[in-house]
């Protein structure tokens, strides 16, 4: 090569060069592993380039792209980006109005839909942003033979369009990228929207590419590693792992079957590296909690005995202890008869490191993963810094910690505020049409205002609290983290979802969501019987075996910062009613807005609630629920937790 590298389609074009018989990627279809080669990639990306310059693409367009994670995706993503476009993606599971709202603030011209479930949404759409979108265009078929919009069309229709394009105008596209530069904005990133809709992220090639080059400094991987593409490609930590890095390094790119096979498919290919929010780490635990409750006694009998030496073994490297001989030789019996056979299962046994990001991990979760031996760094970092900022090195994580900045990335803490302040090369150019969110998240000097409360130890590791506008401060001074005390609770296998509340009240209090599946099999095991998610939910079994979980989170928790009372959620919180956002974050403002009745209920002297709900279907038809929530009181001091 003449010169480096400067954007994501010239990485593509030097991979090609490099090494073009090398698989770049593979998709699982109908069982069976499907090969790409870094040649034929190239190649599918100039083709559907040079169709969509046919189509009418411009250099200023923007490119929607919305289904789940196919090469398909990636494609038409370094497609747009080859020809001085950009792309922004769209949550797969968004909801007609989040979907057009995501396509008019980007200025999309063109949308590219995975299947019939995304174009019918657009298709509802079409009169809001028939204006502004030229064409429609779909890469998986089924269902849609008979849909005669003049602006749909076939994946394989624009590759056709760019072939003959090329035969044409040989020399037109590596001229296009050739004119590419690291400045010029690459994609359009949602951020996570917690406290408001997402905003957009303008981040450039080099904005991910100094990232991707930084976080590879830290923890190299190499073009033969494995990596499994399974979380959506519209958030930013999947763009930093699967396009940033995977173009980079030049490692290989798996793409499941479907969601549903996504463990089974993980487990086949046995990847070097993962990165994954904490749900998934959390429900990795719950999976191993549940089975081995079903499990033989002989079989629990090795799990009870194998964890306390593995937690044994992760707390003497988290201090950084030579371990002593008698626990190396307990540690290799346990790995070889209890924690191997576990990550295999669980498709870590061939995990050089896995990351966790997105949202805070609780510390019980993460010494699991150390005590089988999976190597799980925490990351920092957020849409407008392309993904990360901040990691764990190895051997050297403490796991109340979230590590140590990356190269050419600064870290400090504001004075007044205690908000969580950085800058590097990765910090995004500002956001999408909103100049007045611009300056107030990025300030003269070039340092980007995270909104997060955190601060750095002695050894220089941040440390963060939660978000800034979420820390509270309880009747008696003590200020605590509502996630926190959060992700205590969901250590539990039967709780999937928790929302902390206190600040100004004079004691804290909780909703609890169940996990549904898990608490309907520890029903079904014990003969209670259950109809829906909401009988289920206030069986009087099924909370106390919730409180007994709380009651286990609150021996570890200061007095003042301890649940008095709690009540089990009548529905489950969904990101299609705006309580959680696409991540899976918690809404915290507004679920407190919207169940103002139950979080007063919690506060008053009531043992129940009445709530009545209309919850919408799929098919669009709608039911209400009316039922009494019971509300759990907790003893000022905890009673020792029950085995």
């Amino acid at each position: 090569m003449a010169q480096e590298p400067q954007t994501l389609p010239q990485y593509l074009r030097y991979r090609a060069r490099l090494a073009p018989d090398r698989v770049a990627m593979r998709e699982r279809i109908y069982g069976i592993w499907s090969p790409i080669t870094w040649r034929e990639l190239y190649d599918y990306v100039k083709h559907f380039a040079l169709g969509l310059h046919v189509l009418g693409l411009k250099p200023e367009d923007t490119v929607a792209i919305i289904g789940d994670n196919r090469p398909e995706w990636v494609i038409a993503e370094l497609a747009a980006q080859s020809m001085g476009a950009k792309s922004v993606g769209i949550y797969q599971d968004s909801v007609v109005a989040e979907v057009q709202d995501i396509v008019l603030r980007s200025r999309a011209s063109f949308v590219v839909a995975e299947d019939q479930e995304q174009v019918d949404k657009l298709i509802e759409m079409w009169p809001h942003i028939r204006q502004q979108v030229h064409k429609v265009i779909y890469y998986d078929p089924k269902g849609l033979r008979n849909y005669s919009e003049d602006y749909l069309l076939y994946f394989p229709e624009v590759l056709e369009l760019g072939r003959k394009f090329e035969a044409e105008h040989p020399g037109f596209y590596e001229d296009k990228v050739e004119q590419g530069r690291a400045t010029d904005l690459a994609i359009l990133s949602t951020t996570s929207g917690t406290t408001a809709r997402p905003k957009l992220a303008m981040l450039t090639h080099n904005n991910l590419l100094s990232m991707a080059r930084n976080l590879m400094a830290v923890d190299p991987l190499e073009p033969d590693d494995e990596y499994v593409s399974f979380l959506p490609l519209a958030w930013i930590g999947e763009q930093m792992m699967c396009v940033a890095a995977g173009l980079y390094i030049g490692f290989k790119i798996n793409f499941p079957e479907a969601p549903e096979t996504v463990q089974h498919d993980i487990r086949e290919i046995g990847p070097q590296v993962m990165f994954s929010p904490p749900r998934i780490w959390e429900n990795m635990v719950s999976q191993v909690q549940v089975k081995i409750e079903d499990t033989t006694r002989l079989k629990r009998w090795f799990y009870n005995w194998a964890m306390p030496i593995g937690y044994a073994m992760a707390d003497a490297r988290f201090r950084k202890e030579e371990p002593s001989l008698g626990l190396r030789l307990k540690y290799f019996l346990a790995r070889w008869t209890v924690f191997e056979p576990i990550k295999d299962q669980l498709g870590l046994r061939h995990l050089k490191r896995a990351y966790t990001g997105g949202a805070a991990l609780g510390p019980d979760v993460f010494r699991f993963f150390h005590a089988l031996g999976v190597n799980l760094k925490q990351i920092y970092g957020q849409t407008e810094i392309s993904g990360i900022a901040v990691v764990h090195r190895d051997g050297d994580i403490k796991f109340q910690t979230v590590g140590l900045p990356i190269p050419e990335t600064e870290v400090k803490i504001d004075e007044e505020t205690g908000e969580i302040l950085m800058r590097s090369p990765a910090v995004m150019v500002g956001y999408f049409g909103d100049e007045e969110a611009t300056r107030k998240t990025i300030d003269e000097e070039g340092w980007l205002h995270s909104g997060d409360a955190g601060y750095l130890d002695e050894d220089g590791h941040l440390i963060v609290i939660d978000r800034a506008k979420d820390v509270m401060t309880l009747a008696d001074g003590t200020k605590f983290s509502p996630q926190f005390i959060e992700n205590k609770l969901k250590f539990s296998p039967y709780i999937k979802e928790a929302v902390v509340f206190g600040g100004q009240w004079p004691y804290v209090t909780a909703f609890i969501n169940i996990d549904f599946a898990n608490v309907g099999k520890w029903a079904e095991n014990r003969l209670i019987p259950y109809t829906t998610y909401t009988d289920l939910a206030q069986k009087p079994e099924v909370y106390a075996l919730i409180r007994d979980y709380v009651t286990r989170a609150n021996q570890d928790l200061p007095p003042a910062a301890r649940i008095r009372r709690f009540l089990l959620l009548h529905k489950e919180l969904d990101a299609d009613d705006a309580e959680l956002t696409r991540t899976r974050k918690v809404r915290r403002r507004l679920i407190a807005q919207r169940y103002q009745d139950l979080i007063d209920a919690l506060y008053g002297d009531q043992d129940t609630v009445a709530v009545e709900t209309t919850i919408t279907y799929q098919d669009g038809s709608t039911a209400t629920i009316r039922t009494q929530l019971r509300i759990e009181r907790l003893e000022d001091e905890p009673a020792p937790s029950a085995a």
